[in-house]
């Protein structure tokens, strides 16, 4: 028996999602081929680092604004759920690269900490702050859904930090220029790498947490299950699985003993009254139950199938 109360965003908001991606993959390019001869002319390894950063953003925008599309596809008989988990690797994806991305930048800034260079910093200076604007619009058009959507916060923090890190290369910039500090570049570089390891890791655990099919955090199955035994007509509320499919759905499927022979009209009452309890008090908007009386199984709230 299956309920569900409808939270999935309109066609014509997915619509403006895949645009906002598709101007900041535009941004990112432009800002990742300049940065690339900027890095290259002037000697900055934080500028290319930053450029790195950028063309990491590139592939990890193009992951989402094709998840965002795959998201949208309808259901099939081959492909039941659609590809409603596209958007959650995308953002796994995003958070892998992000966490390789600041191991190598950790590797070269050593490598250059050891050996500094005399960087041409003008050209540090006038590219960190076109990476600053490109990276600022961007940020600014999917700040609205990076608090909804797990996919859309892969990219939007993808390109915060790499606001961030213009931010630093800009400092950097200026002090190399005014006070010939040029192994401030290998330092900057250090903690832009520092930054992304911190802000990818907390994504990638929240990712694997829904691809692993783990229970939801903020939902206690022991408190769930004991609710239920409260309802009239419930014995038991047992082998419970609780997951969640993705930033809209959250699942459960349970067996529930029934003290007497009840009639099917009967159940479907005692349904709808824990339908609501698990939707208004659990946001769980999507219940499967198997209906029991007297029947022989394991009874534990957790049964490894």
């Amino acid at each position: 028996m299956v309920h569900t109360h409808g939270h999935n965003y309109s066609h014509n908001h997915n619509d403006l999602k895949g645009r906002n991606l598709f101007i900041s993959i535009l941004l990112n390019i432009l800002i990742t081929v300049a940065q690339v001869i900027g890095g290259i002319v002037s000697g900055s390894l934080s500028l290319l680092s930053d450029a790195l950063h950028n063309f990491s953003d590139v592939l990890s925008l193009i992951v989402s604004y094709i998840a965002n599309k795959l998201s949208k596809k309808q259901a099939s008989t081959n492909k039941t759920f659609g590809y409603k988990r596209a958007e959650i690797i995308a953002a796994f994806v995003n958070a892998s690269t992000l966490i390789i991305v600041a191991i190598l930048l950790i590797i070269e800034a050593i490598k250059r900490f050891r050996n500094p260079h005399d960087i041409e910093s003008n050209l540090v200076i006038w590219l960190s702050l076109l990476g600053i604007i490109a990276n600022g619009l961007s940020v600014l058009l999917l700040k609205r859904d990076a608090d909804k959507n797990m996919n859309m916060r892969s990219a939007y923090l993808h390109l915060l930090t790499d606001m961030l890190a213009s931010v630093a290369v800009l400092i950097g910039g200026l002090l190399m220029k005014y006070y010939e500090l040029f192994w401030i570049d290998s330092v900057l570089t250090l903690a832009i790498a520092i930054y992304l390891i911190f802000v990818g890791y907390d994504l990638l655990k929240d990712s694997t947490r829904v691809l692993m099919l783990f229970t939801p955090e903020d939902i206690s199955v022991k408190e769930i299950v004991k609710k239920v035994n409260k309802l009239e007509l419930v014995k038991n509320m047992h082998h419970v699985h609780i997951w969640q499919l993705n930033e809209n759905e959250i699942h459960l499927e349970a067996h529930i003993d029934f003290e007497s022979d009840i009639k099917l009209s009967e159940f479907d009452e005692t349904l709808n009254e824990i339908e609501e309890l698990l939707f208004h008090e659990y946001n769980i908007n999507h219940v499967n139950i198997q209906p029991e009386y007297k029947k022989h199984d394991e009874k534990d709230i957790i049964v490894q199938d």
